[in-house]
């Protein structure tokens, strides 16, 4: 099965570590900022296209169908019940690709979908729920981390996400290696390999 590399929490982080992924896959919909001319001229020389195809998950079809991102063209990933909301919905820039009737869609036959369309390195920025489902599924081949230093907390009504929700990875000793380790002003971005160690 092909490379899913997991950037969370930001975009930018992500085009800064990882030029080279074609498409990019986001399974929770914020805001993708435009492409760096540094990035796009480094994606040149590598002889891939100027950006990425961008795939987008949504189970639901709860994304915007005025959303900039769809104009300018992109993929969208969605069930039954999704596609039938974005019907006549969606710009003619975009398309859409159904995955079932359920309206949580299971990760591997999505990396299938990119997969049979010629793409084998897959970028994704997902939330804490969608992180959680593809590693749950093994598909994550490698995790880029930023580590900011603000400090949150948290306040007993105002609970926040962690990096992984809605799942238990303990039970499957999923352990990342470090491969890289770059810094901008205080923010750390890492780079690890994630992978299954022998049960203890």
């Amino acid at each position: 099965m092909g490379r899913a590399v997991t950037a969370f929490p930001h975009p930018r982080s992500a085009r800064r570590l990882s030029p080279t992924a074609a498409p990019v896959l986001i399974v929770k919909w914020d805001d993708y900022p435009p492409a760096a001319a540094a990035f796009v001229e480094l994606r040149r020389r590598l002889g891939r296209s100027k950006t990425p195809e961008l795939a987008i998950l949504s189970g639901h079809g709860s994304i915007a169908p005025t959303h900039p991102a769809l104009d300018a063209g992109a993929l969208v990933l969605t069930s039954e019940p999704g596609a039938t909301r974005f019907r006549r919905r969606l710009p003619a820039t975009s398309s859409i690709l159904t995955l079932g009737k359920e309206t949580t869609i299971d990760p591997r036959p999505v990396v299938q979908a990119l997969q049979d369309r010629g793409h084998r390195l897959i970028l994704s920025e997902a939330g804490p729920h969608g992180f959680g489902t593809l590693a749950t599924a093994g598909l994550v081949d490698e995790l880029f981390l930023t580590l900011s230093p603000l400090l949150a907390g948290s306040a007993d009504d105002a609970r926040r996400f962690a990096l992984v929700e809605g799942v238990d990875l303990l039970p499957q000793h999923v352990e990342g290696r470090l491969l890289g380790l770059r810094r901008q002003g205080a923010h750390l971005f890492l780079r690890y390999e994630l992978k299954r160690s022998p049960a203890l």
